[in-house]
């Protein structure tokens, strides 16, 4: 069996997700520990009781521990240097969303990846959910027929606190691209163009955009809207957003919470002004762990497999794209070719 020796880089709160599941896997080790502040790591490695060293140096503790395998948690801005640093030491890397803070950075990090012949997948935890599973499954079966549009509603008020308080784009570059990647899998295309209106509406507490209403056009003809905040405060939507499907036989509805709803026409009905519709029954058949555990289960079975994983670089730099597009349309207020 595969063994991975793993440097986690970033010990911040979300890595504590990421360290439980290392340590639930019979073929992982946690090496070593890597912060800018050396007091994380070793207070990390305290807590989660690992006797492994800490660093402030990504190169040296790759060195040192004879990793193979780096968790890339640190925040948006890092994530550049701390992948590239990771694959220039022969290791592969998980990480967390987004690849990098701009298309540029995006790019360059996925030719790293390409020359020097190691993985490099994104954390894209909101892919793996049943009931998107069971939406997405629907669709593959043509149970609307052909799809004409999906729109996604996101509305939520998270007082973080910290850098997304400071970013540019908070929503779109932190939260949308959960979304807009959910849209690629669950219509199985890629973005052609995007127009995008981003602001920041009063209350809002982000220095930031924390609003948009982005039109993507799909490779594949679909037309998928977006309408987001991060400062609304009441009638929250899911953190999956709210979703509807159109197609030319029916409609799909998703909460992001429930099973999905869907209605197609009822043929054995006479024509009339307004359609006949029946429900249908929704399969809930995907068996995988959900969430975050779900996107690592998948990391690790591409390595171990040796194949490309769900998220890797080369896939999950098309969700980048819509979200880069979805900014310059936001800042040149006009249509862009993705």
């Amino acid at each position: 069996m595969m063994k991975h020796r793993i440097v986690v880089a970033g010990c911040g709160e979300m890595s504590n997700t990421w360290i439980d599941y290392a340590n639930n896997r019979d073929n992982t080790e946690i090496v070593g520990f890597v912060d800018v502040n050396i007091d994380a790591a070793q207070g990390m490695a305290k807590r989660k009781g690992l006797s492994v060293p800490a660093y402030n140096d990504l190169s040296q503790a790759i060195f040192e521990t004879k990793a193979n395998l780096v968790f890339d948690v640190t925040i948006p801005s890092a994530h550049k240097e701390i992948v590239t640093t990771a694959l220039k030491a022969g290791c592969h890397v998980f990480g967390e969303k987004p690849m990098a803070e701009s298309m540029e950075d995006a790019r360059d990090v996925l030719q790293y990846a390409q020359y020097y012949g190691k993985n490099y997948t994104v954390m894209q935890n909101r892919r793996y959910l049943k009931k998107i599973r069971a939406l997405q499954n629907l669709l593959a079966n043509n149970a609307i027929g052909t799809v004409g549009s999906v729109h996604a509603d996101f509305f939520l008020g998270p007082h973080f606190g910290g850098f997304r308080d400071v970013m540019d784009n908070p929503l779109i570059l932190d939260m949308a691209i959960h979304t807009f990647d959910q849209a690629r899998l669950i219509i199985g295309s890629d973005p052609v163009s995007v127009y995008c209106h981003e602001y920041n509406p009063p209350g809002s507490w982000y220095k930031g955009n924390a609003s948009a209403m982005c039109i993507f056009e799909m490779s594949n003809g679909i037309v998928f809207t977006y309408r987001g905040s991060w400062c609304a405060e009441g009638l929250n939507t899911s953190w999956e957003a709210d979703w509807r499907v159109t197609g030319s036989k029916g409609s799909i509805r998703w909460d992001g919470i429930n099973l999905p709803i869907c209605e197609v026409i009822d043929e054995s009905q006479p024509k009339d002004f307004i359609s006949k519709v029946k429900s249908i029954e929704v399969p809930y058949k995907w068996e995988g762990q959900e969430g975050h555990w779900g996107c690592f289960d998948e990391m690790f079975s591409s390595l171990e497999e040796n194949r490309m994983a769900e998220t890797d670089c080369r896939d999950n730099i098309k969700s980048m794209a819509m979200v880069f597009g979805a900014i310059e349309s936001g800042k040149k207020m006009k249509k862009i070719i993705i």
